[in-house]
C-alpha cells in the first residue's frame, strides 16, 4: 500500500463571493500546502465544510485537486456519513475518481452502539479497495469509538488507521498498546495532541494549523522520529497559541479561513450555519499571526 504520509492537512474548501466552490483556487491552495510541508491532503472533511457541500461538489473537488497534485502526494477523500449506505456509495464514487484513501467518521446524531459502529466501518471497508481511515471525534458525533472497537476494526485488512480526536490520552495510550498490527496507524485529529500522540507511538497528524506553519509541524514530527523530544517539544510549545486561536475562537474552519484571508489567500467565509469569527476573535487571530513565521505561499 502507498504510504499516505505523516503530515496531512485537512484542507479548507475555498468559496467565491457567491459561496460557490472555487475549484481553481482549491487547486492552487493544494499545491501551496504540499509545498509548505504537507505530505498529502484530506478533502471535504470538517475543515472542508462537508456538512454544507453537496456530494456533486465534493466529487468534483476530489477530481479537480487530484488532477494537479504530483504522484508523490496523497489525496484522501472524506466520504463519511451517518447513513452507512450513503457512506458506501460516496466511497465507491471517490474510488472511481482515483483518490488514494478515504476518511470516514463515526456516525453522528443517531448515536449507534459499539456493535453498530463496528458494522458501519466493516461494511464500508468491504465495499471498496481503498484504504479506509476511521475518524473518532466524539465532541462532534456524540459517541466515542471504544478502544475495543478500534482493536476489532484494526483486523479488517483495508482499515489502515484512525484519526483520533477524542482528546483522551488514556484512550490513545490503550489503543496504541492493544493494536498489534504493524501497518495500522494513528493520526492525531486535534492539532494540540500531535506531540503527545506521536511521542507515545502515533504515526502523524491530520491537522488544520498545517495551513499556516506546515514546515514547522513537519519538523516537529521529524524530530520526534529522530528521538529529539526536547527540540520537538519546543516547537509544540511555541505553536500552542496559534493552535488555540485557530481551534477555539470560533467553530472550525471559520478561524483558519479568516487567518488565510489575513495572509492574502482569499478562501472566502464559511457557509451557513457557520459564520466568520466576531470582531474580537478576528483581532486575536491577527495578533497571534504576527508572532509566527508563515510557511504557506500561494
Amino acid at each position: 500500500m502507498q504510504q499516505l504520509g505523516r503530515v496531512l492537512t485537512a484542507m479548507v474548501t475555498p468559496f467565491k463571493e457567491n459561496l460557490e466552490v472555487d475549484y481553481d483556487l482549491a487547486k492552487k491552495l493544494a499545491l501551496a500546502l504540499l509545498a509548505s510541508g504537507s505530505d498529502g491532503l484530506v478533502l471535504c472533511g470538517t475543515t472542508g465544510e462537508a456538512p454544507t457541500l453537496s456530494w456533486k461538489e465534493e466529487l468534483k473537488l476530489f477530481a479537480e485537486v487530484k488532477s494537479v497534485v504530483p504522484a508523490s502526494a496523497t489525496i484522501i477523500a472524506y466520504t463519511g456519513s451517518n447513513s452507512t449506505s450513503e457512506a458506501v456509495e460516496a466511497t465507491r464514487d471517490a474510488e472511481k475518481i482515483g483518490v488514494d484513501a478515504c476518511l470516514s467518521v463515526v456516525p453522528y446524531y443517531n448515536k449507534p452502539s459499539q456493535e453498530g459502529i463496528y458494522q458501519h466501518f466493516r461494511t464500508i471497508a468491504e465495499a471498496t479497495k481503498l484504504p479506509v481511515i476511521m475518524y473518532n471525534i466524539p465532541g462532534r458525533t456524540g459517541v466515542n469509538m471504544s478502544m475495543e472497537t478500534i482493536v476489532r476494526l484494526s483486523q479488517v485488512p483495508n482499515i489502515i488507521g484512525v484519526k483520533e480526536a477524542s482528546g483522551n490520552m488514556e484512550h490513545v495510550a490503550q489503543v496504541l498498546k492493544l493494536v498489534t498490527r504493524p501497518d495500522f496507524y494513528m493520526w492525531s485529529g486535534n492539532d494540540g495532541d500531535t506531540f503527545p500522540i506521536m511521542t507515545m507511538g502515533g504515526y502523524g497528524v491530520i491537522g488544520v494549523t498545517n495551513h499556516i506553519i506546515g514546515r514547522q509541524i513537519k519538523k516537529m514530527c521529524d524530530l520526534i522520529l529522530a528521538n529529539d523530544v526536547k527540540a520537538a517539544a519546543a516547537i509544540h510549545i511555541d505553536m500552542v497559541p496559534l493552535v488555540n486561536a485557530l481551534m477555539t475562537l470560533a467553530a472550525n474552519p471559520a478561524p483558519v479561513k479568516y487567518a488565510l484571508e489575513v495572509l492574502g489567500i482569499k478562501v472566502g467565509p464559511p457557509r451557513l450555519p457557520l459564520v466568520e469569527p466576531d470582531d474580537a476573535a478576528k483581532k486575536k487571530i491577527e495578533a497571534v499571526l504576527k508572532n509566527y513565521t508563515i510557511d504557506i505561499k500561494l
